[in-house]
């Protein structure tokens, strides 16, 4: 397996990762997948065996279910393994159960890591642009996350190549330390469009 630099961080991350969408099923999750426990931990031994260390899922998947099986599954082996994970989505009914807001973000960073079975998360990732929240309001949640050792470093996911300068810029003019240590997008050869706007 070959290793890249997870941004700055000096963290070596494997090339290839294993992407948790399918982990779980449910109404809305099971048309990209309906994994349960021990098919999930199945495919995750074969990438650790593999040299894998990196393992991507979100607060959303499955409604949970997909970073409740990881961390079933990764829980005696948690040393081997770097966990990403995400936030923003909608994850119940409530009027607050959505967004980049700190109120969002800090119940969102106690689900995970209840979920995850772990003390921290390795990479908590912003998994889509929030439009009604302050970036300020969002980098200084995420500030004092990574400040308090529950997450390590942070990421983005599904944003364009200005928005990640835009936030960039911010934590520059604020009190805020946060280096983004990754950006996720989806590319590929038939899908390229995200791509081109997706470079600072």
């Amino acid at each position: 397996m070959k290793y890249n630099l997870l941004g700055n961080t000096g963290v070596l991350v494997s090339e290839i990762g294993l992407g948790t969408m399918t982990f779980g099923g449910g109404a809305k999750w099971g048309m990209f997948g309906t994994l349960d426990e021990k098919e999930a931990g199945y495919l995750v031994d074969l990438a650790l065996d593999a040299g894998v260390n990196f393992f991507d899922t979100a607060n959303a998947y499955a409604e949970g279910r997909a970073e409740e099986i990881l961390g079933k599954t990764l829980k005696s082996k948690r040393h081997q393994a770097l966990i990403a994970t995400k936030v923003r989505a909608r994850t119940g009914p409530g009027p607050n159960d959505i967004g980049l807001s700190r109120l969002h973000i800090i119940r969102q960073v106690e689900e995970s890591l209840k979920r995850l079975n772990t003390d921290y998360i390795d990479l908590y990732q912003i998994h889509n642009p929030d439009q009604l929240t302050d970036w300020e309001e969002t980098l200084r949640a995420l500030d004092d996350l990574v400040r308090s050792g529950k997450i390590r470093y942070i990421g983005n996911s599904n944003m364009t190549g200005w928005e990640i300068m835009k936030t960039r810029g911010i934590s520059n003019l604020t009190v805020c330390i946060i280096s983004k240590a990754a950006n996720r997008i989806i590319h590929s050869p038939q899908g390229r469009s995200k791509g081109r706007l997706s470079l600072p």
